[in-house]
């Protein structure tokens, strides 16, 4: 079987993130990235004389519950008082989209790129936020599947607000084999066998995300974290106490930072909000945030069931781990020029974002139709320019040349007009004849896409051929890594499709810990 093509591209991301990985935003927003193998050292010796050795592995081994590689890993590093490159995503059904795969591998390959040229031992983690209680993202994921994008979506079982670790997952199997019909004949059909049997009825939709994560990534060595798991909560606990007790000092650095954000012409990633702390209680699973007023009488009840929101979660991750760097996708990157005025606020330090890779898979099948096209992925990027193009193929050629011809007719015909308008002491406004000539040639535009429609219909194959394209690498007219779920392309390929991504991340890996 043929390899897929795996294409790096652009992180993207909005004007503050793509400043910030350019190196573009105020040093003061930012912990500077390491440049070059002896800065990396040092800066990973400055996080390992934080940590002592074994100890934060002993309270944080029920949540990781690893196996195999990944337990070796993680136990390699912490007896060699390591250090660990983290990244993560909330719960998406069946594992979510193409990225949340990107990262787990993309942190692999930092984790192997440092632990290679430091002689640290490096191990990955996938922090699986599982507090999250944002179902409307975790409910759907897509697929695509003879032309077009189908969004596979479960229904809800539990309260609004309720986390990932506590809604029920209930019944996926028709969405499960909507997903098993999407990648076909499936010669490697054990990640399937995988998916099923994490996605259990009885199983909550945090535990289902944790349990395929871990069956899917164990085996590279990547650890996976359940951060909804009592082992997490309890080591996160001082850090969000400490967060609850200086909650107004938080909230004034904070407004400070968007204040200045704002300011240099960006828009902040995530909105203050006035009054709440960046903690949330949970009571019955279901998260609130707590009033700044409340911190104080919050962090002192022994019982509350405390986590962290998007600001602070990189904190707390870095003080329960011996996190070297935080792996992340645009958007977070954002939001990391906010991390670092709440770090500053409570007196720890501000954790290190470095950007994920990213990338889009083209498939054999796809490829092929892309060379019957005559096109190239950046060809189908912007909206209808592919189908013009094809419009262009389509349309025969004298059938452009009379409209060229009719184009310029017109502008012959009415200059004359114009002139002879003119030598009449402007027989009728020079609007008019202008206005006239806009209608004109509109109708004649109008005219030109009829054509060019009717042309592309006649073109069957090369229309189905395009809208395969497009679902494949542009679904729903987003980038693929942001839509698809990576399974079926996973069942297809295997190891094949793996060592392409492993390939490209280490290329990226490589760039990242470069001078």
């Amino acid at each position: 079987m043929s390899a897929p093509r795996v294409v790096t591209e652009p992180l993207g991301g909005g004007p503050l993130s793509r400043a910030a990985q350019e190196g573009q935003a105020p040093s003061d927003w930012y912990r500077a990235r390491p440049r070059g193998v002896e800065a990396w050292r040092a800066h990973a010796e400055n996080v390992r004389a934080e940590f002592n050795a074994s100890r934060w592995l002993s309270g944080l081994r029920p949540a990781f519950d690893a196996s195999g590689p990944a337990a070796e890993r993680l136990d390699r590093v912490a007896d060699h008082n390591g250090i660990v490159v983290t990244t993560g995503q909330q719960p998406g059904l069946f594992g979510g989209p193409l990225y949340t795969l990107l990262k787990a591998f993309s942190a692999l390959a930092l984790a192997d790129r440092l632990e290679r040229d430091t002689g640290i031992p490096t191990a990955p983690v996938f922090w699986a936020a599982t507090d999250d209680a944002d179902f409307a993202e975790a409910s759907w994921t897509a697929v695509a599947e003879e032309g077009t994008v189908r969004r596979l979506t479960m229904p809800r079982h539990g309260r609004d607000g309720l986390v990932m670790a506590e809604m029920p997952l209930g019944d996926v199997r028709e969405q499960f084999e909507q997903l098993r019909a999407a990648a076909g004949s499936a010669p490697h059909a054990g990640i399937l066998d995988a998916l099923r049997a994490a996605y259990d009825p009885e199983a909550t939709v945090g535990a289902a995300y944790v349990a395929f994560l871990r069956r899917l990534l164990e085996p590279h060595g990547i650890a996976v974290l359940d951060a909804w798991h009592p082992a997490t909560r309890a080591a996160a606990r001082p850090t969000l106490v400490h967060a609850l007790r200086r909650a107004a000092v938080v909230d004034e650095a904070l407004a400070l930072r968007t204040v200045a954000i704002e300011r240099a012409g960006f828009r902040a990633q995530v909105a203050r909000v006035p009054r709440l702390s960046l903690v949330f209680r949970g009571i019955a699973g279901v998260k609130e945030r707590v009033p700044i007023t409340m911190g104080a009488e919050v962090a002192d009840r022994s019982d509350a069931v405390l986590s962290a929101n998007v600001l602070l979660r990189p904190i707390v991750e870095r003080r329960i781990l011996p996190t070297v760097a935080y792996v992340a996708g645009p958007g977070e990157i954002a939001y990391f020029s906010q991390v670092g005025a709440v770090a500053e606020a409570l007196g720890v330090p501000a954790p290190l974002v470095v950007p994920r890779w990213a990338a889009t898979i083209v498939e054999p099948s796809v490829d092929r139709r892309l060379g019957r096209l005559g096109m190239v992925i950046d060809d189908i990027r912007t909206p209808h320019d592919a189908e013009r193009r094809l419009g262009d193929r389509a349309v025969p050629a004298d059938i452009r040349t009379n409209l060229e011809g009719v184009r310029e007719d017109l502008g012959r015909r009415l200059q004359a007009l114009r002139e002879a308008s003119a030598a009449l002491d402007h027989l009728v406004p020079e609007r008019v004849i202008e206005g006239a000539r806009h209608q004109l040639l509109h109708r004649v535009d109008r005219l030109e896409r009829r054509l060019r429609a009717a042309a592309r219909a006649r073109q069957v194959e090369a229309v189905a051929d395009l809208a395969a394209v497009r679902a494949a690498l542009m679904p729903e007219g987003h980038r693929q890594e942001r839509r698809l779920n990576p399974v079926p392309m996973l069942a297809r390929h295997g190891d094949l499709l793996l060592a392409q991504i492993k390939a490209g991340a280490a290329m990226h890996a490589g760039s990242l810990v470069g001078a």
